[in-house]
């Protein structure tokens, strides 16, 4: 008898007036596909921000990236793989702006479904660096647009390399470029 893994479940996506949403994803080493990790943030309307976010069994036990995020193979058995992660995202994020802090995540998605036989996700890929860029030039060789740097510049709260939080921080640097 074949046992077959069982299917976790994934947490309920927000729902609402979304205004855009930011994506951040932690990956488990130096391959670019190798993601552990997917966090969304929603921007309503009203400028709130909900998140949503999971572990993902990125399929490898090298987990050589944990030093950076804190992820390690234990967090992330029993989770979901990233075919199923895309495919819950899918109906939310399809045609709508998903903002990513430069453009690793989209490679990173990107190489995921590759890894799976499939296409790139049709999602309105935009780049929180490049809005950042555009809103506090002056940071341009003064610490630069990286998330690190604009969380003490601009004084947002958020954990580093946590892919629910990354995905949060992202849309706030969104929200707070549109008010410079």
């Amino acid at each position: 008898m074949q046992r077959t893994r069982p299917v976790p479940q994934l947490p309920a996506f927000p729902t609402g007036p979304i205004r855009f949403f930011a994506l951040d994803v932690e990956t488990a080493n130096s391959d670019v596909g190798s993601i552990c990790q997917l966090g969304v943030a929603c921007v309503l309307d009203s400028g709130a921000i909900l998140t949503w976010g999971c572990h993902v069994d990125p399929g490898t036990v090298r987990f050589s990236n944990s030093w950076l995020h804190g992820i390690t193979a234990r967090h992330c058995i029993g989770a979901p793989r990233i075919g199923a992660v895309i495919d819950h995202l899918n109906p939310h994020l399809s045609g709508r702006t998903v903002y990513q802090h430069s453009s690793f995540d989209q490679r990173a998605i990107r190489a995921a479904s590759a890894a799976l036989g499939r296409s790139e996700p049709d999602w309105g890929w935009q780049d929180s660096v490049k809005v950042a860029r555009a809103a506090w030039p002056e940071l341009k060789g003064n610490g630069g647009h990286g998330l690190g740097n604009l969380k003490k510049v601009l004084g947002l709260n958020f954990e580093h390399h946590d892919a629910i939080e990354d995905a949060r921080a992202a849309a706030m640097v969104v929200l707070m470029a549109a008010q410079a």
